[in-house]
């Protein structure tokens, strides 16, 4: 956090409440005993620097009405700046001049306590996160069972955090081998699925973050070794949320059946990609989970899998190609996932996949986000 949040007031009573919805929120606070004086006060008012860079300020009703408030410009008679996130902050629901003293002040919002306490605590956090926009998320859905939508999540993350992103991976497939494996982390301290699995409401982004396995630059949430965990949507819906408040790159591995937990996950995603093999069986399978996943996800696009094999440029015999299947798909084809030679025993190395900077894989990424990160267009 750049700046702590501002607090002006000289209710006790509402100090400490305020106080206390940032201590829960894990953010400081910088408070100021009184509004600045009326006439030319601003520049002597010890709050004046931090209105000006806060991330969020909350003004007690009991401090609204001071002449020093006239909602005027600062330098134009002395009155306060002009300022988005400024919150009016009240208890007396009965007083109809509370909503004029926001106007006053220019207010986005006025806050009565105790009723929106819930609203207020998450606006605090929300203040916290050192985010420029959400993170740019992306799920990958495999067409049929073996497909390699794993290896491509994996894949994307590792490259993503190779060029400086802030990284999460996200493993939504309780019934997978766990991605932690796929990444050689599996022995790296940090919480799982489990420990999210009764999450609620609002979690903190930067918070999930530290609690996680690191590897490769970037943080995981996979499953543990234990029992499956069902994962509920509300879970899902909170830890993807905070996971896109924190910024940067969030991929998210998913399972072919769409439940009420997996469409939770596709409702965040900015682009889905499904993953199917260049083979007819595939592309049937693939059909039935395109179907129910668009009912859900914004922007679903086909990568099309290059089966294994060293003949032709595309590394197998002829057969359907990539814009054959997208076709079949009805979905708009990003690209073909190139074979990559070696990549299997890289795996049992402890090597994930796109590790290697040169190889066919993390160059297929390298181009995916360049064109996802320029305005989005990422079909070839």
């Amino acid at each position: 956090m750049a700046e702590n949040i501002l607090i002006v007031t000289e209710d006790d009573e509402l100090l400490d409440d305020l106080l206390r919805l940032s201590a829960a929120a894990g953010v400081e606070a910088h408070v100021v005993h009184g509004a600045p004086a009326g006439g030319t006060g601003w520049a002597a008012w010890s709050g004046a620097g931090s209105w000006e860079r806060a991330p969020l300020v909350l003004v007690g009703d009991d401090c609204a009405g001071s002449p020093g408030f006239p909602g005027a410009a600062a330098g134009s008679g002395g009155g306060v700046l002009r300022r988005p996130g400024v919150l009016l902050v009240g208890k007396d629901m009965d007083d109809p001049g509370v909503w004029e003293r926001g106007a006053r002040i220019s207010a986005e919002a006025v806050v009565m306590l105790p009723d929106a306490e819930s609203w207020l605590a998450g606006r605090i956090a929300d203040a916290s996160e050192e985010v420029t926009g959400p993170a740019l998320t992306v799920g990958v859905i495999g067409g049929r069972g073996g497909a390699g939508a794993s290896t491509l999540a994996c894949a994307l993350a590792v490259t993503a955090a190779r060029e400086g992103e802030r990284t999460m991976l996200v493993d939504g497939d309780p019934l997978g081998g766990g991605l932690d494996v796929l990444l050689g982390a599996e022995r790296a301290e940090g919480l799982r699925w489990p420990a999210f699995a009764e999450s609620r409401g609002r979690v903190g982004g930067s918070a999930l973050a530290d609690s996680l396995p690191s590897t490769h630059d970037l943080s995981v949430l996979s499953w543990d070794r234990g029992d499956c965990v069902v994962v509920p949507a509300d879970a899902m819906k909170s830890v993807l949320a905070a996971a896109r408040r924190r910024g940067g790159v969030v991929v998210v591995d998913l399972p072919r059946q769409v439940d009420e937990t997996v469409a939770e996950a596709l409702v965040q995603l900015d682009l889905g990609l499904a993953v199917v093999p260049a083979e007819l069986r595939a592309v049937a399978a693939a059909h039935r989970m395109v179907t129910r996943a668009q009912l859900v996800v914004r922007d679903l696009r086909a990568v099309v899998r290059a089966p294994a094999g060293p003949e032709g440029r595309r590394g197998y015999t002829p057969g359907l190609d990539d814009e054959e299947v997208a076709r079949l798909l009805g979905l708009p084809l990003v690209g073909e996932l190139p074979w990559e030679q070696g990549l299997l025993h890289d795996v049992e190395r402890g090597l994930p996949p796109g590790h290697d900077k040169d190889g066919a894989l993390a160059r297929f990424c390298r181009e995916f986000w360049a064109r996802a990160r320029h305005g989005g267009e990422v079909a070839a």
